[in-house]
């Protein structure tokens, strides 16, 4: 494999001096938000808040030297954080061990970053296409759902144990009846969680989680919350990890290696998707491929200095757009700010409430929701709308974890499913139109007495060739009975061996019914599979025309037959 010049060092070349203020203005309004957020899905993913600030700095360093996009911003994400957490915290002692946690966490990251590493430079940037957008749809809206819940015990002040979406509303009601609540946590969080959503929707140029922050710290202090029951952030840890191997055992390393899967898939198909969005708004070129190796590079640096796996984000990334990022200088500025803060202001955010830090996830929780998709879906496609359900459910039911397996395979059985029942029909020629067309589209249109025009939306395999013969008997039998099915076969882009002999079984069925099986527009490299099957013997070339249009009057100047309308209720001839 030929390395070329990193993509950072590029940008470096050809960087412009009128680029620096606006990217050092970026990278200050940048980090106000990563600072927060990446407390806060540290949190989340059931790690200290400190190794979120960690994460951030060495995803940001990693991928201004490897990344491709100029604008993408990486960090801690709301949708791994659950990820992490059901991978992570059941191979943590009982004792809840942080320094554990942080470990497995780090060989998490090791891990995704070895997968998306290894696949960007096998190119194999098309994995990101397994979850289809119905069931990513269904996936994320059960995410929030679970990250929604999932807080609500911090936001009302106090902790649970439970696992599993049934039983956290059962220990967070249960909790609530036990009068464990928080009077003012439950204010501050609902107060902070009302700020950011009003600020992002009424002056979505102000950095509502940075105003929120601020504002939280100063009501802490200046009301005492901590002596109304309001737990804090606490003094963050002074300066940065060093470069750390992290200890596991060898049999952490299976669950570890399931979880990193799924999270690899997860943060490939955002990282696609995010790169897709806002390149085709500045003009850039998506490069999958190298976005995966980026990615890859990013987890390993915060692997490698405690820290756990990264995704880019939309909404931060966002927000460097808007603060007029050009390129990937942004974040090495927001990194700098973190760093200088660790080192200088480690207690800076030591009175932030912990409710504010659930408002934080609860509204990025929001965000992951995607409500009007799902009632798009049951206006347009009722099929898509149950598979976005079903992975919904998964989630919600069974857990993040076999949630992301779940939306996998419900997009893998889709696509067979669409190849097992594909579309169908009778061709007929309508007034007005050239051609021949869709009788189920055009009621008025015609056909020929004798013939049947029969199209096949896909390949003819195992799954599927019983049904395309059940299919064609079905036209046979009606009365008037054809004396010729034609099929217009250019939809057909394979035959596979078990559908040749059901092709050849079919003949000799049609034969002896007096009915004679022709085909128009098969592609070149079928026929030749066809007759490599051996299926020569049985059907000669005059059973192949080249076009539909050369085999209606091939059967015209046989028989003799003219146009009649189609009965509008059956599809049969009037």
């Amino acid at each position: 494999m030929r390395v070329g010049t990193p993509p950072g060092i590029k940008t470096l070349r050809t960087y412009r001096r009128e680029w620096l203020l606006k990217d050092v203005v970026a990278g200050v309004v940048l980090s106000t938000l990563l600072v927060p957020q990446g407390m806060a899905y540290a949190e989340l993913a059931g790690l200290p808040a400190i190794t979120g600030l960690y994460t951030s700095v060495m995803c940001l360093l990693a991928y201004a030297v490897a990344g491709p996009s100029r604008v993408l911003v990486l960090g801690p994400d709301s949708s791994l954080g659950p990820m992490i957490a059901a991978t992570v915290l059941p191979l943590v002692a009982a004792d809840g061990d942080s320094g554990r946690a942080i470990a497995l966490a780090s060989v998490l990251a090791l891990m995704v970053g070895a997968i998306t590493l290894l696949a960007g430079v096998a190119r194999l940037g098309f994995v990101a296409d397994l979850i289809s957008k119905p069931t990513m749809i269904g996936y994320m809206n059960g995410l929030a759902l679970t990250i929604l819940i999932g807080q609500l015990p911090k936001l009302f002040g106090f902790s649970t144990e439970s696992d599993g979406l049934i039983r956290e509303v059962d220990d967070f009601v249960q909790g609530v009846a036990d009068g464990r609540t928080v009077a003012a946590a439950v204010a501050v969080g609902g107060g902070c969680i009302l700020l950011i959503l009003l600020l992002q929707r009424l002056m979505p140029k102000i950095p509502a989680v940075l105003v929120m922050v601020v504002l939280a710290i100063t009501a802490s202090v200046a009301l005492d919350l901590d002596e109304h029951g309001v737990k804090t952030v606490g003094r963050l840890p002074e300066g940065l990890p060093p470069f750390t191997v992290p200890d596991i055992g060898l049999a952490d390393l299976g669950p570890l290696f399931i979880g990193a899967l799924g999270i690899a898939l997860v943060s490939l198909a955002d990282t696609i998707s995010n790169a897709s969005a806002f390149a085709a708004r500045t003009g850039q070129e998506v490069r999958g491929n190298d976005e995966m190796i980026a990615i890859g590079t990013a987890n390993m640096a915060a692997g490698l200095f405690q820290g756990f796996p990264v995704s880019t984000s939309g909404s931060r990334t966002a927000v460097a757009e808007r603060a007029g990022a050009k390129t990937q200088l942004t974040g090495l500025v927001g990194a700098a700010l973190i760093v200088l803060m660790l080192v200088l202001l480690p207690g800076l955010f030591r009175d932030l409430p912990q409710p504010a830090l659930a408002a934080v996830v609860i509204t990025a929780s929001l965000s992951l929701a995607d409500l009007a998709g799902t009632r798009r879906l049951w206006r347009q496609r009722k099929a898509e709308f149950w598979l976005c359900i079903a992975a919904f459910l998964g989630v919600a039911l069974l857990g993040v974890l076999p949630g992301i397996a779940v939306a996998v395979g419900l997009s893998i059985l889709n696509v067979f499913r669409r190849s097992w029942w594909p579309y169908s029909t009778v061709l007929g020629r309508a007034s007005g139109v050239e051609g021949y067309h869709d009788v189920r589209s055009h009621p008025g249109a015609q056909l020929l007495p004798g013939l049947v025009i029969f199209r096949f939306d896909g390949p003819l395999f195992f799954a599927n060739a019983k049904s395309f013969r059940e299919e064609v008997l079905r036209y046979v039998h009606a009365d008037p009975a054809p004396r010729r099915v034609l099929i217009a076969a250019e939809p057909v882009t394979d035959v596979d061996t078990t559908a040749a002999d059901v092709l050849e079984e079919l003949d000799a069925t049609l034969r002896g019914l007096g009915v004679e099986l022709v085909f128009a527009e098969l592609k070149d490299p079928v026929r030749r599979k066809i007759e490599r099957y051996g299926l020569a013997r049985t059907f000669g070339a005059d059973r192949f025309h080249p076009t539909v249009e050369g085999a209606v009057e091939a059967f015209r100047s046989d028989s003799g037959a003219d146009w009649a309308p189609v009965h509008r209720d059956t599809g049969d001839q009037g």
